[in-house]
């Protein structure tokens, strides 16, 4: 028997391989293909590589307390105040362990909201609530819509509630709720001296920690990269920090009530190594103002861009593969938004469904139990420090066009994040950045899903604004796949059925069943039905299949050796059975020119222009 001191060598029977073995097996593979095409790119420019070696002499990035679990925040966003209450206490008895309260016309908000932050509203609201019982608030005021931080510190004053024992972060964060707006009352420099004194009074009255945000979720939401998240970001907590110290309140002081926040998403390893880096990069300023770098209060909420509204249950793969990756990065706090958010007001399951995302992955995975896991392995230590030098080039940027308010008045902030989200629209109208249920394996049968009856209610405007620039505006991915499927759906109503496409497969079923799962995909993906034919090479079954069907669109579907034989006669004979608009699914290689001749329109295959060429086809259906 192994004795416990023993090493145990699971591979002792296998000889060790080395990098460059495994380079040899990798080229082989390859067949003469540059190995830069198994080099992936972020939207920084960032390299990931297929395969990283331990990283040497990493340590870890100091978090979380040792085997804490990060607070499992629940959104609250009821209109009714009195369902919000009641949605508070069922969080509060089934597991969560804070809540993050949204007012209405707040940047977070997502339509959604408590009406107005008005001390009777949040006494209703935390009615039955114990504010020292150990759970996390969260509360993010709307700037201009009332001071619901003071308003809620009143409340617990009136409780006679020590704010000591408060776990409360109200959530300032005038900086990015301008930069969502696009505009200011007033220019950063006439609104530091008020902002200053808010935050001093409620420091006085003993409310000492996380009164300030630093939100870097405006970038994220309107399709920026990792890197312009982090540097937009420290802009705004280097911003407050100078504002703070402006107003009389000690830099050791003023850092404390400071936390941020991030988004997290489905991109598994970025937002690990993104949570990872702006510990690294805010210890960094902490040493140029003087101050020996304590661990700072990260909150995360799951991406509002990765939503989509079809096949929303999908959202709760990419929520789960979220708080994951936050939770492993280091998060202190996460929130996930319900899947159904993009529908509308959450109802009850979507809410648990969102609680138990965090709880299994907490009490019945562990994930909280060991400190900075990633610490060690070479991917992700590689990306925490590409990220942070890419942050931090930006960062500078941004300080030397004024800090951050000046950077959004000057549009550098925004210019960056344009091209960042155009570059992230053009993967996903190619499919390249793939949306599952969306730009991928839509379902056209889904049910309707359940949400709460609410009316939406839009971001809070600035009363005759002073000054404007370009907002910051917020985006779903999924949202043009969404508008073809919406039209498909506006024609099932009022013409009793969806726009069709005839697959006309060609030959056997080993021939075309590749190309016809990925023609049906395609063209699902914009709402147009597939009608799959049996499969032929004669010309004339072929047309009186196509006819049968009652589609207006067809597309050819086979291997490129039976297109060589059969695609051209297959075309003539669709078109003169009335096919307005003939597609071939693949790459049409050196017979481009003699499938056009005969009538073939467009070609769809991986990497092509999916939303353009879905775009187009309605145009022939109508």
């Amino acid at each position: 028997m192994t004795s416990v001191t023993e090493e145990l060598r699971l591979a002792a029977e296998f000889a060790p391989a080395g990098y460059d073995q495994w380079r040899k097996l990798v080229d082989g593979v390859l067949k003469g293909a540059p190995y830069e095409k198994l080099v992936g790119k972020t939207y920084d420019g960032l390299a990931i590589q297929p395969i990283y070696s331990r990283a040497k002499d990493a340590s870890l990035l100091a978090g979380r307390s040792a085997a804490a679990p990060w607070q499992i925040m629940q959104r609250v966003d009821h209109p009714d105040v009195a369902k919000a209450n009641t949605q508070i206490l069922t969080d509060l008895e089934n597991g969560a362990t804070g809540l993050e309260i949204e007012f209405q016309g707040g940047p977070g908000a997502r339509g959604f909201g408590i009406a107005d932050a008005e001390p009777a509203t949040l006494q209703r609201l935390f009615q039955g609530v114990m504010f020292d019982a150990g759970i996390s608030i969260a509360l993010n005021p709307v700037l201009g819509r009332g001071n619901a931080g003071e308003a809620l510190a009143s409340l617990i004053e009136a409780q006679s509630v020590d704010p000591a024992g408060v776990d409360l972060r109200i959530n300032y964060q005038a900086l990015s709720t301008i930069a969502v707006r696009g505009s200011a009352a007033a220019a950063w420099s006439e609104m530091e001296g008020p902002f200053a004194k808010v935050v001093r009074g409620l420091m006085d009255r003993g409310f000492r920690r996380h009164l300030v945000l630093a939100d870097g979720r405006p970038i994220h939401d309107a399709g920026g990269s990792e890197a312009q998240e982090l540097a937009f970001a420290l802009s705004l907590g280097l911003a407050y920090l100078r504002t703070l110290e402006a107003g009389g309140i000690a830099l050791d002081e003023a850092r404390a009530v400071l936390s941020f926040r991030l988004c997290a998403d489905a991109g598994q390893f970025l937002t690990s190594a993104k949570f990872r880096a702006l510990r690294l990069l805010w210890a960094r300023i902490e040493q140029a103002c003087g101050l020996t770098p304590k661990p700072l209060f990260i909150a995360a909420e799951t991406a509002w861009r990765m939503l989509t509204q079809r096949d929303p249950y999908v959202n709760m793969l990419r929520a789960t593969i979220a708080v994951f990756s936050a939770g492993l990065g280091g998060a202190n706090a996460i929130t996930v938004l319900p899947h159904t958010l993009a529908l509308g007001l959450p109802d009850a399951f979507a809410r648990r469904v969102a609680r138990n995302t965090q709880l299994i992955l907490v009490e019945e995975s562990n994930l909280a139990r060991v400190a900075d896991p990633a610490a060690g392995s070479g991917g992700i230590e590689a990306l925490t420090k590409e990220l942070c030098e890419a942050a931090w080039t930006l960062f500078q940027e941004i300080e030397k066009a004024g800090g951050v308010f000046a950077a959004l008045q000057s549009g550098l902030i925004q210019t960056k994040v344009a091209a960042t989200r155009q570059a992230r629209a053009a993967n996903v109208a190619k499919r390249r950045e793939v949306l599952t249920g969306a730009s991928e394996f839509p379902n056209l049968d889904e049910t309707d899903v359940a949400v709460d009856a609410a009316v939406p209610v839009a971001l809070a405007p600035v009363v005759a604004p002073k000054i404007s620039f370009q907002a910051l505006a917020p985006l779903r991915l999924a949202e043009p796949f969404e508008r073809l499927r919406d039209r498909s759906d506006a024609r099932l109503k009022s013409k009793g059925n969806r726009p069709s496409v005839f697959l006309a497969n060609l030959g056997t079923a080993a021939d075309f069943t590749a190309r016809a799962t990925f023609a049906k995909s395609f063209f699902e993906a914009g709402g147009i039905v597939a009608i799959n034919g049996e499969g032929s090479t004669d010309p004339a079954a072929l047309a009186a299949a196509y006819k049968a069907s009652g589609a207006a669109l067809a597309c050819l579907c086979s291997s490129d050796k039976v297109y060589a034989d059969t695609a051209v006669s297959a075309t003539k004979a669709l078109k003169e059975a009335g096919a307005r608009h003939i597609y071939l699914a693949g790459r049409p290689g050196e017979q481009e020119a003699a499938l056009r001749a005969a009538g073939v329109d467009g070609f769809v295959f991986a990497g092509c222009d999916a939303l353009t060429t879905l775009e187009d086809a309605y145009t022939h259906l109508e």
